[in-house]
């Protein structure tokens, strides 16, 4: 749902009640779609703005999804491929929550370690994945069962497994 205004500018309209991903890295909102399972399939109305002017990070990308609010989990993983990311729960159009996305510095359980051989890949093992933060930009991720170093361009592929 886009708004004309004048011959120059489109504005997505509000949403009633949701959630706003706003400050995404220019060019990642697909990712955060993707990470996050939102396809559009399940009937809320998803708005998608790319590439837009950000006075804090330069270009910016905005996913706007009605009904659907998130869970710490999902947070999680936004702030793997989106770590400059504010999340706005908003209800009746008014933002009641905004939450800056932080990296931590231990992110648990958020996708398999790529390392095959790694335990927390073994089925008997009821350990789950678990890596340090190494580096916030570039982003370096590093196993803390294997050690294997997973980089920032190799990170979106661990989720879409």
């Amino acid at each position: 749902m886009a708004e004309k205004v004048g011959d120059e500018k489109i504005r997505i309209v509000k949403i009633h009640d949701g959630t706003v991903i706003d400050h995404i890295r220019a060019g990642k909102a697909l990712e955060v779609l993707e990470i996050l399972g939102i396809t559009g399939k399940d009937g809320n109305v998803v708005s998608l703005a790319m590439n837009i002017s950000s006075s804090k990070i330069g270009k910016k990308d905005i996913v706007k999804v009605e009904h659907r609010f998130l869970k710490e989990q999902e947070v999680a993983r936004i702030a793997v491929v989106a770590p400059e990311a504010t999340i706005n729960h908003v209800e009746d159009y008014k933002i009641i929550k905004k939450i800056r996305v932080e990296l931590p510095d231990v992110i648990s359980d958020i996708f398999p370690c790529p390392n095959q051989r790694c335990v927390t890949n073994k089925e008997r093992e009821p350990i789950r994945s678990k890596y340090e933060v190494i580096s916030k930009n570039p982003m370096q991720l590093k196993c803390l069962y294997c050690w294997t170093i997973v980089e920032e361009q190799d990170i979106f592929k661990q989720f879409a497994r």
